[in-house]
């Protein structure tokens, strides 16, 4: 299936959502994703068009493993060297060429993969008469996937970014947009940068 915005040019009521573009995944950290260098300036390119209109999650560890609730304590058992009571608080912060626009970006910190799961960014979205969310980060088939669920559930317009996604494997990565263009046909989009940002700046 041929990636497009099938139901048309994007609403004024817009925001950019990007995953955990964070140094945690980046080059360097024991959780870097080989992908994201290559899609982090298709990343930097949409937050530059529309740095007000866009969100940043962050991904943010338990401080101990105490903290970390059911089977969340059996991975960070895995990744103790992650727990933020060993981890130099840095490699939390975003890439550096997107920190640099917050303001007027947005950052909102989570502890598990969706960031739907407390409700805060859903009543901010909501209050802002968003309807509509452009999808960039990392990783496709984990953090991407579940916030896409997560927008889909809540009844928001979904575009995917398809080359300012990314994984650790090609094999997660490919399967995921896979689902998202034939299961999820009806309620994900996915469009290249190129169309979006024509799109957007159309609306």
């Amino acid at each position: 299936m041929a990636e497009t915005l099938r139901f048309g040019r994007l609403p004024a009521a817009t925001v950019h959502l990007c995953v955990d573009m964070q140094r945690l995944f980046a080059p360097g950290s024991a959780w870097a994703v080989p992908w994201i260098e290559q899609v982090r300036p298709a990343v930097a390119t949409l937050v530059e068009a529309r740095p007000q209109h866009t969100v940043f999650t962050r991904f943010i560890p338990p401080e101990r493993l105490g903290a970390a609730p059911g089977a969340w304590a059996r991975y960070y058992a895995q990744w103790p060297e992650m727990l933020r009571e060993r981890l130099d608080r840095t490699w939390l912060e975003l890439l550096p060429e997107l920190a640099r626009h917050v303001p007027p970006a947005r950052v909102v910190d989570k502890p598990v993969y969706s960031p739907w799961h407390d409700g805060r960014l859903h009543r901010w979205l909501r209050r802002a008469g968003i309807t509509t969310l452009v999808i960039t980060g990392g990783e496709t088939d984990v953090c991407v996937l579940g916030t896409v669920m997560g927008a889909v559930d809540l009844g928001y317009r979904v575009v995917l970014v398809g080359d300012a996604v990314c994984s650790s494997t090609d094999q997660g990565h490919d399967a995921a947009m896979t689902l998202y263009r034939t299961r999820f046909s009806q309620q994900v989009e996915t469009a290249p940068l190129g169309e979006v940002l024509d799109a957007w700046a159309a609306a």
